[in-house]
């Protein structure tokens, strides 16, 4: 195009000249009748030289309040003239060319893609059309498309569709055409409806036509092509269509011989795209059946290996990855069902919910396979033409709370006050006159303290070996009778007499080594009875020459006050299980001392997850290597024997333990599978067994293989926690933080439809972690988190009863028995009056009461752990533990859930059901411990003693550091459209007080993780159902993390018990200053811990979503990014727009459409 020359007039500035020009041709756009062709032309001819030759120009005609763009549109509209709408065209390119997206922007908004997609048309009419003018429109539409969410819509409502096709068809020699129209397809292809439109006109095949092996040649137009394809197989009905075609195999020829050929590397973004092509193929099965017949996976696993050592090809590596992750065949999980192991009879069934599933679910039923796969076929593709499929849809969270009348907190007596009072016995203190009280005595300020075990200072546990009968040893787990004869433990049996139990050391025969180098498992046998003595062997039955071997228990007293090997073994052996355990753990016998040393969060090893994906595929291409060998197995009678010394012995069948099966898959390879909660065929993340018979110095590889969450702080640096014997021995009895190579992510084992809540097509995830072990013939113990077991709060208990002083006031009942037998405690600590006079009694009588719970969540012993430093606080005896026990009557409730902790649960009681799921309705048969805790808060409330703060302890697996959870009426509706008047939101602000004062006094509390937002899946909570019908204001869930700290003093550091109880004790010193803040005559000097207003305005509360069936928690959804390696597929191609990017319908998504979006949880 030759540009016209222009005359400039001297004085006058080209600015000045541009906006003349467009003035004039506004002026000529206003002649109603036959504007003059020759002008405009002219006046176009200058502004695009103007343009070209001062870039100042471009400003002045896109700056605000100018009118430019809307004077040349309307140019662009009127004209008929071929010369005058390739200047205005080329205005436009130079306008578009520059100012990213905002100047698109402005071209959208005043209606450029209509007037453009009509030109379209109009030229396509036209015999032979203008190359020229093709060539600009589509040039201008390759910028605008990606910055109009219409862009699809108008496009093939307008008919623009089938002009640009004809166009490619008849153009594919001519590159220079040829470019442009592929990139506006490729912006059509983004829309699904036009996609399969497209591919009915015969698209796809005429990629195939365009895109080749490898060729330095036209690369631009090949790379285009290829983007082109992929979007069009994004489509169900195109991808079927290429299958059909055998588009696959040619796919996987073209990345062959891309990947031979291009050795320097310089096509990179080209062999992604092929792999986009494939990636997208395969979300159907019909591609995935052809990829493997193809060869497919053998092909992509052998390019992907030479690529590894190059680091600028990891996304190649990462998209072949997840391409084979999707192809590898779905494997059922090696189980003959998903249910538990064990069974708990539960006395009636549920009338609906999962626990009705599992009863009602007829026999012979396979619960574990998944058939989603073999329906998918029969889908029909649901891409229908709507006027607003592509309008932006808001986010908006459906689970928030909108009705106001539910948030107003209203006190709600369901039951009457006649068998409430059955709960006045938890509440003596309140009517004990202290009368005949010496006050100066300690055994009579509290109710005796139970008898004291003997101390031990490194008393030797005797443990005979295979050549001598068994003598005694003080250690754990029940034997129970006709065991011996191979009949399973039943819970029905009755516990076994103290007196009659015996302690002694298991050994196996053929077994000759000292203790300190093979140690078995501790057992309690009962066939020592008292006529023989404690432990005592009958005459005649033990050899003058027996061989013993002496076990040293570390003294850990002067570390550990409230733990006594002695008086854990006498807690276990009234602790009742579903199966009976007769073993105790090493760690919970010798207890644990915290490290000096605090231990970091563990440095994410870049491409990890991919190494370890990879391993797993290569289970499929060498499948001869694998040994799938079980080598443990609840579900058989006999659990396999391990004869050879090189593979591991696993066990799990002690309190608290959850292991299921180990199968032994390489060498030095096992994939674990864990057990369901008992009554439920789910909640798998819990974990605790026990290690033996490893090798020193070899790398062990670990794969807990049927996880259920979508993400977990595993990815983000927490590992896992191992207990060595040997080193306990030694002196250090503590958990350590252990493992490398530690990742999470989603494994091809499948998980059945009646696993996952009626969803289809869900898999499991793998946890794996590497470990080398230290010590020969050690026992080593692998578990989530620091375990803490209903047995060891029953020995805390019984030594904090023996801290008592006469200025204590402590009592302990039982609260009610558990499903299981097992005794539930509530504990009352305050303080004793200071006499019997009427004024002490009365100031005692009247101090507010504070209430607590924990461990309603068995894998959350994180829980424990705070209550723990919270109870041994509340014993103390320094000066503040006295002024908070003046200040407050403390209610609680240690471990509302015994029964799930001793059984290994995660997440449920012998129910089946999550139990902080219950307190709206809970039911005295199959939830005693809520019912009845919910029943002494309701007395509380019925008799005006409503607690002044209520708080459930937690742990929290997907956010780091400690936070709370509260119920605010106007947090709540801030974060909805909900309409509310000034009233509907009064409240008072003393609910956020607490929160704030733990965030300037713990380190660990983090005051940006808290949220006092109300969801509708959390209204059965503790924390809401206390709030709303109890009226406790100050109604907290303290979230306890898992994994560690990204602030404050622990930032980068990984969490363990010492910080855990010291925030269960800070939490104590905060309810202390709580006392004082909110009494009369501090209130006005502290009057900015309570004005909390602008906190409110500033604080961005994080939204929860609903959660999922499986994934029920008390989490929000996990915020924190993450490089998912072979996961990841979202990088940015240097080669296109920028803008293009810029549009989330063009754009990759962040994950394959198999991987699950992340769970919204509790």
């Amino acid at each position: 195009m030759n540009k016209p020359k222009m005359a400039t007039e001297k004085g006058i500035p080209s600015s000045s000249r541009v906006l003349m020009l467009l003035g004039q041709l506004e002026r000529t756009n206003g002649e109603a009748l036959h504007p003059d062709t020759e002008v405009t032309r002219q006046l176009t001819g200058k502004i695009l030289h103007l343009i070209q030759t001062q870039e100042k120009t471009r400003k002045e005609i896109m700056g605000k309040g100018s009118s430019g763009m809307e004077v040349i549109l309307a140019s662009l509209e009127n004209t008929r003239d071929l010369q005058t709408i390739l200047n205005i065209l080329g205005i436009l390119n130079e306008l578009l060319s520059v100012g990213g997206g905002r100047r698109v922007g402005v071209f959208v908004s005043k209606g450029g893609t209509a007037i453009l997609l009509q030109l379209l048309l109009s030229a396509g009419k036209e015999s032979p059309p203008s190359e020229e003018l093709m060539l600009q429109i589509h040039c201008l539409l390759a910028k605008v498309g990606p910055k109009d969410r219409k862009f699809g819509i108008k496009a093939r409502l307008n008919g623009a569709l089938n002009v640009t096709v004809n166009l490619l068809k008849q153009n594919l020699q001519n590159h220079k055409l040829l470019l442009p129209c592929l990139q506006v397809l490729r912006v059509y292809a983004s829309n699904s409806v036009n996609a399969v439109s497209l591919g009915k006109s015969g698209v796809v095949d005429l990629m195939f036509k365009i895109i080749g092996p490898y060729s330095k040649k036209n690369t631009s137009v090949l790379k285009v092509g290829l983007d082109t394809l992929s979007a069009l197989l994004k489509s169900k009905m195109n991808a079927r269509r290429a299958v059909d075609r055998g588009c696959v195999p040619a796919l996987l020829a073209i990345y062959q011989d891309w990947h031979r050929n291009d050795t320097r590397h310089r096509h990179m973004l080209i062999r992604k795209s092929i792999l986009g092509c494939l990636k997208n193929v395969t979300n159907i099965k019909l591609g995935r059946k052809a990829l493997i017949d193809a060869d497919g996976m053998r092909i992509l696993y052998s390019t992907s290996t030479e690529c590894l050592p190059v680091r600028t090809l990891d996304p190649l590596v990462n998209t072949s990855s997840l391409i084979m992750r999707k192809c590898f065949p779905k494997n059922r999980l090696p189980l003959p069902t998903i249910k538990s192991v064990f069974h708990f009879q539960l006395p009636n069934i549920p009338a609906e919910g999962p626990v009705a599933q599992i009863y009602n679910q007829p026999p012979g039923v396979d619960d574990v396979v998944d058939e989603s796969d073999d329906n998918e076929d029969a889908e029909m593709d649901t891409e229908m033409d709507t006027e607003n499929e592509e309008e932006e849809k808001e986010a908006k969270n459906d689970d928030i709370e909108t009705d106001i009348r539910k948030l107003r907190p209203a006190k709600v007596l369901t039951r009457p006050f006649d068998e409430l009072r059955s709960y006045e016995r938890f509440f003596v203190e309140l009517s004990e006159d202290f009368q005949g009280f010496e006050f100066g005595n300690t055994k009579t300020a509290v109710p005796p303290a139970p008898r004291t075990p003997q101390p031990r200072h490194l008393q030797p546990i005797v443990v005979p070996t295979d050549r001598a009968p068994p003598l005694s040893c003080p250690d754990p787990l029940l034997k129970t009778p006709g065991m011996e004869k191979g009949e399973p433990p039943r819970y029905e049996d009755q516990p076994l007499s103290l007196e009659s139990i015996a302690l002694t050391k298991a050994t196996e025969q053929g077994l000759d080594r000292e203790l300190t180098h093979s140690l078995d498992k501790l057992t309690l046998d009962p066939s020592a009875g008292p006529e023989n003595g404690t432990g005592a062997v009958p005459d005649g039955t033990q050899e003058e020459n027996a061989e013993q071997a002496v076990l040293e228990v570390p003294d850990t007293a002067a570390l550990l006050p409230l733990h006594d090997p002695d008086l854990y073994l006498e807690m276990v052996k009234s602790t009742r299980s579903v199966p009976g355990y007769t073993e105790v753990a090493y760690p919970d016998y010798f207890g644990h001392v915290a490290p000096n040393v605090r231990e970091p969060i563990l440095e994410r090893v870049y491409g990890v997850q991919r190494t370890k994906i990879f391993q797993d595929i290569e289970r499929l291409i060498h499948p001869g290597d694998i040994l799938d060998k079980v080598v443990y197995d609840l579900d058989l009678q006999s659990v396999p024997v391990v004869t050879d010394g090189e593979t591991l012995k696993f066990n799990s069948q002690f309190e608290s333990g959850n292991l299921r099966k180990a199968i032994q898959v390489r060498k030095n390879e096992y994939d674990l599978i864990l057990n369901s909660d008992i009554n439920s065929n789910h909640y798998h993340q819990w974990f605790y067994f026990e290690v033996s018979n490893m090798s020193v110095g070899q790398p062990y590889r670990f794969n807990i293989i049927n996880c259920e969450k979508s993400n977990s702080q595993f990815n983000y640096g927490m590992q896992v926690l191992m207990y060595s014997v040997q080193e306990a021995i030694s002196g250090s009895p503590c958990w350590e933080r252990t493992g490398l190579d530690i990742c999470y992510y989603k494994n091809h084992f499948s998980r059945s439809s009646i696993a996952a809540g009626g969803q289809k097509g869900k898999s499991y995830y793998t946890m794996t972690f590497t470990v080398t072990f230290q010590h020969k013939d050690d026992v080593c113990y692998f578990a989530y988190h620091y375990p803490y077991t209903y047995s060891a709060l029953k020995m805390h208990l019984r030594k904090l009863a023996e801290m008592r002083t006469p200025q204590i006031y402590l009592r302990e009942d039982v609260l009610c028995e558990t499903l299981g037998g097992n005794l539930c405690p509530l504990l009352t600590i305050t303080a004793t009056p200071e006499s019997s006079h009427n004024d002490h009694l009365c100031q005692f009588r009247n101090r507010p009461v504070v209430f607590l719970t924990a461990r309603v969540h068995p894998g959350e012993t994180n829980a424990s752990w705070v209550m723990k430093g919270t109870l041994e606080f509340l014993m103390g005896p320094s000066t503040q533990a006295q002024c908070l026990r003046e200040a407050y009557i403390f209610k609680i409730v240690p471990m509302l859930n015994p029964d799930g902790v001793i059984n290994g649960n995660h997440r449920c009681s012998l129910s089946g059901e999550d139990l902080n799921r219950q307190w709206q309705n809970p039911s005295p048969e199959l939830h005693p411990t809520v019912y009845h805790t919910k029943g002494l808060l309701q007395y509380l409330a019925a008799t005006h003693r409503t607690p002044l703060v209520f708080c459930d302890y937690h742990g929290h697996s997907r956010k780091k550091n400690v936070f709370m959870y509260g119920c605010s009426v106007k947090e709540t509706v801030w974060q909805t459209n909900v309409n509310a008047t000034s009233c509907d939101l009064h409240e008072d602000l003393g609910y956020r007080t607490l929160p704030k004062i733990l965030s300037q006094m713990a380190p660990a509390f983090s005051l940006a993780s808290c949220s006092f937002v109300v969801e509708r899946s959390k209204e059965a909570t503790a924390r809401v159902v206390v709030w709303r019908e109890i009226g406790v204001q100050r109604s907290y869930t303290m979230e306890s993390t898992l994994c560690g700290c990204d602030q404050g003093k622990y930032k980068g550091l990984q969490i363990g018990t010492r910080e855990l109880e010291e925030m269960g004790a800070q939490f104590c010193i905060a309810l202390l200053r709580l006392k004082r803040l909110t009494s009369p005559l501090e209130l006005r000097n502290h009057a900015h811990l309570l004005d909390v207003e602008n906190d409110l305005i500033d604080t961005r509360c994080k939204i929860t979503s609903p959660t999922t069936y499986v994934m029920e928690e008390d989490e929000p959804a996990f915020l924190e990014e993450v490089d998912y390696s072979a996961e990841s597929n979202d990088e940015i191609e240097p080669d296109m727009d920028p803008e293009f990017h810029d549009n989330p319908a063009l754009t990759d998504p962040l994950s394959d459409s198999e991987i699950n979006n992340q769970d919204s949880l509790i």
